[in-house]
């Protein structure tokens, strides 16, 4: 009996760092189609070029 808890003992990491692993590879095959991930960098480069603008317009009225 307690050579079998200590077998438990010996397999429980390895096959939970499968498990793990297995998980982790499964959320990875989940990509955002082509239009989601188009539509978000172009969110992302409009935010960009708004933030640049700001900090040109601070950079101009501060040494005014």
């Amino acid at each position: 009996m307690q050579s079998l808890l200590y077998g438990v003992a010996v397999l429980a990491c390895p096959v939970g760092m499968g498990v793990m692993m297995w998980m982790m590879m499964r959320g990875q095959r989940r990509r955002p189609d082509d239009a989601s991930a188009e539509q978000q960098l172009a969110a992302l480069r409009a935010e960009i070029d708004i933030l640049k603008a700001d900090r040109a317009g601070q950079s101009t009225s501060g040494h005014s």
